[in-house]
């Protein structure tokens, strides 16, 4: 069963939609919300899969409410509006789907199969990468008594693969993905740049930049730009520049000064 979460401040609509998702055997509404805060509040605490989220609220809209819970902790997302204008807005914030209200039922079908969709490959994700784990767990690089990640799992398209960490030329900051460079090819994965940064080996994998980390053993070239600045080019081709605030985490990385 797939939880899912009404959020809409006007009570008519949030009967609409339960009406609507009342005859899918997956779907079981574990709540209804009329506000941001409480949809945060349920969100956090009901373990929800799937939220139909208005975006028009008072006091917390629905970007508000992906912005308090984070838009990694969020369910699937799909936008309820009757505002166009915020299309836009709404694809940068990660939502699955928008619905312009008023919305045919063909249309909220569509949406709904798409919504599932994604909440299935999500979990199918999760589970590999929890195989995954235990598969790796002895496969780990080590360095005294830390481990490190030695696989970064990618699903795009319906498919999971693993991406070698060893392999990764460098890591790209996209919102709240991250973009793996590795071998002249580009993988998305929905984790934060940060977080991935606390799970590699420092002596490998080092941040360059507020948006780039790069593996230091794929460098193979370092040119000095003006005012003590420098581009780092990597093995894929890439040229990743270098802020100067972290010239002395590289240096430590090569064991020499620039």
């Amino acid at each position: 069963m797939i939880r899912t979460l009404i959020v809409d401040d006007e009570p008519l609509a949030r009967s609409g939609v339960r009406q609507l998702l009342s005859t899918d055997r997956e779907i079981n509404v574990v709540a209804e919300a009329g506000d941001g805060a409480e949809a945060i509040r349920l969100i956090r605490q009901q373990g929800v899969d799937l939220v139909f989220l208005d975006i028009q609220m008072p006091v917390t809209d629905g970007f508000g409410v992906i912005s308090a819970v984070g838009a990694e902790r969020m369910p699937v997302v799909v936008f309820l509006t009757a505002y166009d204008q915020h299309a836009l807005k709404a694809f940068e914030a990660h939502a699955l789907d928008y619905l312009l209200k008023p919305f045919s039922d063909r249309r909220f079908a569509r949406a709904l199969a798409h919504a599932k969709r994604a909440v299935f490959q999500r979990r199918l994700g999760e589970a590999a990468q929890q195989l995954g784990g235990l598969l790796g767990a002895g496969k780990s690089a080590e360095t005294g008594s830390e481990k490190f990640l030695a696989r970064i799992l990618v699903r795009s398209a319906g498919r999971t693969r693993f991406v070698t960490v060893n392999d990764i030329d460098w890591i790209e900051a996209a919102d709240y993905y991250s973009k793996l460079h590795a071998g002249g090819q580009i993988h998305l994965v929905r984790e934060t740049m940060s977080a991935l940064e606390l799970k590699l080996d420092a002596e490998k994998f080092v941040r360059v930049h507020r948006s780039a980390i790069v593996n230091i053993e794929r460098c193979v070239e370092i040119q000095p730009e003006f005012q003590g600045r420098f581009v780092l080019i990597m093995r894929d081709g890439s040229r990743v520049p270098m802020s100067r605030g972290r010239r002395g985490q590289v240096e430590k990385a090569l064991g020499e000064r620039l």
